[in-house]
């Protein structure tokens, strides 16, 4: 399976100079194998690249694992051009809403007059909307594990299993406020021994302390994570729109001797473009 990354930011989009090298793109990342349907992680302003790779003929077939409808993580799906074809299917897993709408029913709200020009009914191609709470679930060739993660509203992390490896996604997660170190058990079942977490490293400690109830975390609880669940690889994620290269290259440097990071293969830091390969036969190069 390839993972690829195609927006890597939290909060809002921030393309600028400082940030050429990891992107400024929000939320998106595809999980490719061959002969496999696609499944892509959020729908931030990266599915737009993510759907320059993709079948513009109709014959796209796809699936998005959305783990929260906050602006950030849904706001590419206008601009998806492979959907906007007569034949195209579109399916979106998420969370129950908690103000008594359905999936497809949010997704129309923010996707209408005056928010936006287009609405989801208005789009060529065929959706399908599936709310998803704790549970398991094949996604076309996959199998998936969803679990509520601590955030703010409802949020869903997901574990996904396909071509023998695993992947654990939970790209908003929600530190314990006084920054404690406890973890909820269904975080911990969605990491146990995953070859790949993509995990929030949103906040320095200093940071988390002025926000610390804004619904994120710092790298040193995802390295903790990463380290008590067995994750064999650790790719920080959601950077701080404020985080420019130089910021995050620091903070890379520093979770890579950190002591939280013993037993974890690699720590890396999520890019626009990087495709990490997982193979069940043996450890697999990173290649951008």
């Amino acid at each position: 399976m390839n993972v690829t990354f195609y927006g890597v930011r939290g909060s809002t989009p921030c393309p600028c100079e400082q940030n050429q090298r990891y992107g400024g793109n929000t939320a998106c990342v595809a999980l490719e194998s061959p002969g496999c349907e696609p499944i892509v992680l959020d729908l931030g302003t990266g599915l737009r690249f993510w759907g320059d790779t993709q079948p513009a003929d109709g014959s796209f077939r796809g699936h998005a694992l959305v783990t929260h409808l906050h602006w950030d993580h849904v706001q590419g799906l206008p601009f998806f051009v492979p959907v906007n074809r007569i034949g195209a299917r579109f399916d979106i897993y998420g969370p129950m809403q908690e103000n008594g709408l359905d999936l497809e029913e949010a997704f129309g709200e923010f996707m209408r007059h005056p928010y936006f020009p287009v609405g989801v009914g208005d789009l060529a191609g065929d959706f399908g909307f599936h709310a998803v709470d704790d549970g398991e679930f094949a996604v076309g060739d996959a199998k998936v594990r969803s679990r509520q993660v601590p955030h703010v509203g409802a949020t869903n992390g997901y574990r996904i299993e396909m071509d023998g490896v695993t992947v654990a996604y939970i790209p908003d997660h929600q530190q314990p406020i006084d920054g404690g170190y406890e973890i909820a058990d269904g975080v911990l079942e969605l990491c146990d021994g995953v070859d790949l977490l993509i995990h929030d490293a949103q906040y320095t400690p200093a940071e988390f302390e002025m926000k610390a109830h804004w619904g994120h975390c710092t790298v040193d609880y995802a390295l903790h994570i990463a380290r008590e669940s067995g994750a064999r690889r650790l790719a920080l994620f959601h950077h701080d729109p404020y985080h420019d290269d130089d910021t995050i290259d620091g903070l890379l440097a520093a979770a890579r001797v950190n002591p939280r990071a013993a037993g974890i293969a690699e720590v890396l830091a999520a890019a626009e473009g990087l495709t990490i390969a997982l193979s069940d036969r043996a450890p697999s190069p990173i290649f951008a």
